[in-house]
């Protein structure tokens, strides 16, 4: 497949990416059945069997956990697993104007809320730095916007590799960069436009103050505990060694109740459920922050609004991967469930969402521009390669439908909001914010 090198167009230059895999993070797969000779011993097999002899059976939270994220073999560690090269693609990967039309809503609703003289841009998982960084293309092209207001950027990312990645993306290091690794800023730097930037490995760690937080793909790779209904009642969901096997793991249900059971609603309908604590915490500091100071949230990523039961899944090489097969060299997902998220804002803020993709997309104005695009363009890979990046992130049937937009927002930016507080969602005023109805374009 032929790569298009990302260069300017005009105004907001925007190229689409190229390299677009045909299967992205949004598909149903967890068997643990693959044949034994298929499933090679890694270092971080050895690691979990290990544990698992030592302690006894792991919770599925426990196993994405030390899979991703362990200091020593996590995937997220020390890999780069974005791109055509790695395992899974992202919506910034694919077209400049989805990072774009982002900048637009951010500034949107900087605007709505009174032109802040400073607000803090922060990323929650920024991948390769290529969203913000096409979120910021935007601040610079509409500087005189901006002109009185103090940007500074906010990263949130526990990957080393990735932090590199990021900070060459965003920088190119024409300024050095500061780095001290047991600080809970552990960089520091400038970007290429002259903003300040700054990394950290948990959301506590950044400063509060009057924020717009960003979290794309972020939810999904937060560990999830499993549950089975049981005539028993509810049974969590264990990893453990195969008996018959040798370095093999296998699903079973824990003989009796599990703490983590408490995160499931008391009318709960399903058989299946996935629950995701960790969501819950972020998506309270989250609350709590722009409760206290303004601002607002915005989360991209798919999922399902309370309905699915099984989406626990792994990706390799692009192709979905048993989740249960050389653990450490594959990424571990698991859809989001934005009833829970709703949920947790707990009244603190109110929420809008989930929306599908392309309505949200539509309504910021992706239609005005791609074809702005396609008319500055004249050569045809380029016209091409923005056709195929719009598909991919508009077809119902690719991306269009599989992810969803969902905003946290403080009661007072909504019209009424003050007599909302107790309502599960904002439904009724959703026409005031950009994105979640059309937005005027002049």
């Amino acid at each position: 497949m032929t790569v298009l090198v990302r260069s300017g167009v005009g105004p907001l230059c925007a190229v689409a990416r190229a390299a677009i895999p045909s299967i992205w993070r949004g598909k149903y797969f967890s068997s643990g059945n693959e044949p034994a000779e298929n499933n090679p011993v890694t270092p971080m097999l050895r690691h979990l069997m290990y544990k698992i002899k030592s302690t006894g059976p792991i919770t599925v939270a426990e196993y994405m956990k030390e899979v991703l994220t362990n200091p020593a073999k996590g995937y997220y560690v020390y890999r780069d697993m974005l791109g055509k090269q790695g395992d899974f693609i992202t919506s910034p990967e694919i077209s400049q104007i989805f990072g774009e039309l982002l900048g637009i809503w951010f500034i949107s609703e900087w605007m709505a809320t009174g032109k802040s003289t400073a607000f803090q841009l922060v990323e929650l998982g920024p991948g390769r730095g290529t969203l913000v960084g096409d979120i910021l293309r935007v601040f610079t092209q509409l500087g005189s916007v901006l002109k009185n207001c103090d940007i500074s950027v906010h990263l949130v990312e526990v990957s080393q590799k990735l932090s590199e990645i990021q900070a060459l993306t965003l920088t190119e290091e024409k300024v050095p960069l500061e780095r001290n690794a047991g600080s809970p800023v552990y960089m520091k730097g400038v970007t290429k436009s002259g903003i300040p930037i700054s990394w950290y490995r948990h959301l506590h760690d950044v400063p509060k103050g009057y924020s717009f937080y960003l979290a794309h793909e972020f939810f999904d790779v937060l560990p999830v505990h499993k549950f089975q209904r049981t005539p028993q009642g509810w049974r969590e969901v264990f990893i453990d060694i195969d008996p018959q096997v040798s370095d093999k793991l296998r699903f079973v249900l824990a003989p009796s109740a599990t703490p983590a059971e408490a995160f499931i609603q008391h009318d709960e309908t399903r058989d299946h459920v996935e629950v995701c604590p960790d969501a819950g915490v972020t998506i309270e500091e989250l609350s709590q922050r722009i409760a206290l100071t303004g601002g607002a949230a915005l989360v991209a990523d798919y999922g399902h609004d309370g309905t699915k039961t099984d989406t626990f899944r792994g990706f390799c090489g692009h192709k979905l991967h048993d989740v249960l097969i050389a653990p450490g060299t594959a990424d571990l997902t698991a859809d989001v469930d934005f009833s829970y998220l709703r949920r947790m804002a707990q009244g603190k803020v109110a929420s809008l969402g989930p929306i599908k993709q392309h309505t949200f997309l539509k309504n910021m104005g992706i239609d005005v521009r791609l074809k702005v695009l396609l008319d500055k363009s004249n050569e045809p890979s380029v016209r091409q390669q923005l056709l195929q990046g719009y598909d991919m992130l508009m077809n119902p049937k690719k991306m269009g439908e599989r992810f969803n937009f969902f905003a946290l927002l403080p009661h007072e930016r909504l019209e009424g909001g003050r007599h909302q507080r107790n309502a599960r969602q904002s439904k009724p005023f959703a026409s005031l914010v950009a994105g979640f109805s059309e937005l005027a374009w002049q």
